[in-house]
């Protein structure tokens, strides 16, 4: 049975992993973390201004005792400390708090004490659809701009590990695009193909990838039956890879927004869950977004 966002709030880790969080002197965050940590789904290292995260706590009535507070005024010196905490083995994943996400990227790619594993990183979300029976994992809304076809492959295997989290070990990819026949005149019909043809010869393992397809097609049969799209994963899509970062950016926005949907992402490629929410994310997200990077800790752990 597929999980939901909502169960990954109430999973119970045999070791529960922890999360240390860059300049976590943000109250959604603390809120997030508080119900995180009082979930039992981790334990908590939030390193930044001492003095802020306890006068945030204090105004917001959060309780911090359950968390473990590391002084450290600097917020590019916080988002160092947090990833070397994850890269010495005293973490398992690490969070953005009130830091921009440049300087924290910066840190998790660094060559020495860095969390860089795969050739690519790049972010998965998922949501949660009115309508829909599955989560739906669209990626890459927010990291890579025009990825070429190799780029698009490492996309993929990097989403695969998200799906994982959630039970699906075979999901049904589908390449997004305003097409579903290939037109040399569109870079991203010939890549839809060749990543398609990649995955049949066994080069892209662990999924079904399929495609060209426009939106309608990638998550309704009935859809791909009107226009006699033979394929049979058509309309079943689970991971929708946008053609780039435009795309992507601006159907996330829609299924946040405008399908209110609840949703959670993550930072993968890294050898940890890297949690990268925005500061206008609501504490919900956040919330699912730390439930979904400990899952994924956890299963590493195992």
């Amino acid at each position: 049975m597929t999980m939901t966002l909502d169960a990954l709030t109430r999973a119970r880790y045999a070791v529960r992993p922890v999360v240390a969080v860059a300049a976590a002197q943000d109250a959604c965050v603390l809120h997030a973390l508080r119900e995180a940590v009082d979930l039992e789904l981790c334990d908590a290292l939030l390193v930044g201004d001492a003095d802020a995260i306890r006068g945030i706590a204090a105004r917001e009535g959060i309780d911090l005792s359950k968390m473990e507070i590391l002084p450290c005024p600097d917020e590019k010196e916080c988002c160092k400390k947090a990833v070397r905490l994850v890269h010495d083995g005293n973490a398992q994943a690490v969070m953005k708090g009130l830091v921009g996400t440049a300087t924290i990227l910066h840190e998790v790619l660094d060559a020495y004490y860095g969390l860089r594993k795969n050739k690519l990183l790049s972010y998965a979300s998922v949501f949660e659809l009115p309508g829909f029976d599955r989560p739906i994992y669209l990626t890459d809304p927010a990291m890579n701009m025009y990825p070429d076809l190799e780029d698009k492959r490492h996309i993929i295997e990097n989403a695969l590990e998200v799906a994982k989290a959630f039970g699906n070990r075979r999901p049904v990819v589908a390449c997004l695009c305003a097409i579903e026949h290939v037109n040399p005149k569109m870079r991203c019909t010939l890549d839809a193909a060749e990543l398609t043809r990649m995955n049949r010869e066994g080069e892209i393992e662990d999924c079904v990838v399929t495609g060209p397809l426009a939106l309608d097609n990638c998550l309704y049969r009935e859809a791909a039956l009107h226009k006699g799209i033979e394929d049979p994963c058509a309309g079943y899509a689970d991971i929708l890879l946008a053609p780039e970062i435009e795309t992507g950016n601006a159907l996330y926005k829609s299924f946040a927004l405008v399908a209110k949907a609840p949703h959670a992402g993550v930072l993968v490629g890294a050898s940890a869950p890297v949690i990268l929410t925005s500061r206008a994310d609501e504490e919900s997200t956040k919330l699912f977004s730390i439930a979904l990077a400990m899952r994924m800790a956890y299963e590493r752990m195992a």
